[in-house]
């Protein structure tokens, strides 16, 4: 019977650094860039006394009482293709009521479905033709289906979980639909003979015209700010406070120096765009992409996400993720954008299975719920 404990933080890496669903936000690092929350790095371990499994658990206290919300983001790092998972959640239980939480929330690393760019393209060409309104991912039917997966999530109902459908395909904190870029076994020739059309022309149009991209210092994270805070005003969302991405530039970087990079695009010295892309596992993402309002026909976005997708090939990496888009496809919705952009780089969309919350105090939990919601 498995049993899980806090184990030291070198333990922790040197076993997730090995385990293929190792997302960022499971690894030490993150709990220093989530400085607002408390944090363990636990453990599962067998009968032989070996680690077989972790989870980065961040708390959130609730004001005047000594209970917490227990997060596990994109995690846990388990075995999700055993064939018994309650005894993996039994023990992570136990520790959790130990540790006064009250619920639990995670968001699995598991992967449900995958459409592949082809299949979409064809897809939104008849919506065109037909005039089709309001069509979803989920109207078209995947290239690919996780037999597994559906076997994993009647277990987490029948265990109790509770999963959450968000609007356009977000949960509330971590996004179920996002875009990848496999690229392994495939050379750099191949990858770019699969970009749209109009994505290598522009590609291309952006290096003739002398958009140089370059890896950013500490020094340049505050050009990146300034830039967010343009693509802030720009398309209306709101932007966390400089701190935080310092913080996060400085405690990923010293974990691993490749783990955190800042991308900077210029023209003639002036920045056009700017991106962070993070490194774990043989797997990059784009985490944050900022770009100005002025010379944007040099395709200063084309030209930066080539480059990362470049030096993630070049890092030996297997996946190259845009991260999160909506599961729309009406062009006529303001979410369409997020896949139109990642779509013409032809990779695959893949459904998650989303957000779950356990109930370990149900009372408690309720109350909670209905407060988040009166929002």
């Amino acid at each position: 019977m498995m049993y899980v404990k806090a184990v030291s933080h070198q333990d922790y890496l040197s076993f997730i650094e090995k385990q293929p669903l190792g997302n960022f936000m499971q690894y030490p690092s993150w709990a220093k860039v989530k400085s607002e929350w408390e944090n363990d790095c636990l453990g599962w371990f067998n009968d032989e006394g070996k680690l077989v499994g972790c989870a980065l658990v961040l708390y959130r206290k609730l004001p005047g009482i000594n209970k917490y919300l227990a997060y596990i983001p994109r995690g846990p790092v388990i075995d999700w293709k055993s064939k018994n998972l309650k005894e993996w959640f039994e023990p992570l239980f136990e520790y959790l009521r130990e540790r006064n939480a009250f619920s639990v929330k995670m968001e699995p690393p598991v992967v449900r479905a995958k459409w592949k760019t082809p299949t979409i393209r064809q897809y939104l060409k008849e919506i065109r033709e037909h005039e089709l309104k309001g069509k979803r991912l989920k109207d078209l039917g995947p290239d690919e289906v996780d037999g597994h997966t559906e076997y994993v999530l009647q277990e987490l109902k029948d265990m109790g979980w509770k999963g959450k459908e968000g609007e356009g395909g977000f949960s509330a904190i971590q996004p179920q639909y996002v875009f990848r870029l496999p690229l392994t076994d495939r050379s750099l020739d191949e990858i770019f003979a699969g970009f749209h059309t109009n994505w290598r022309r522009n590609v291309r149009k952006s290096e003739k015209q002398g958009v140089e991209v370059t890896v950013g210092t500490e020094e340049e994270l505050k050009e990146f700010y300034e830039l967010l805070k343009v693509t802030a005003e720009r398309d209306r969302f709101s932007v966390r406070g400089y701190p935080y991405f310092h913080r996060m530039y400085q405690a990923l970087s010293k974990e691993d120096p490749n783990r955190f990079r800042l991308y900077m695009a210029r023209h003639e010295g002036q920045l056009l765009a700017s991106t962070i892309f993070i490194h774990t596992n043989g797997h990059t993402w784009y985490l944050y992409g900022a770009s100005g309002n002025e010379k944007r026909e040099k395709m200063p976005n084309h030209a930066i996400q080539w480059k990362m997708i470049q030096d993630a090939h070049a890092m030996g990496a297997h996946t190259y993720d845009f991260r999160g888009i909506s599961d729309t496809l009406d062009e006529s919705d303001h979410l369409y954008g997020l896949l139109r952009f990642k779509l013409g780089f032809g990779g695959e969309a893949c459904e998650l299975i989303g957000e779950w919350d356990y109930p370990l105090q149900p009372l408690l939990h309720w109350a909670f719920d209905m407060y988040m919601k009166k929002r």
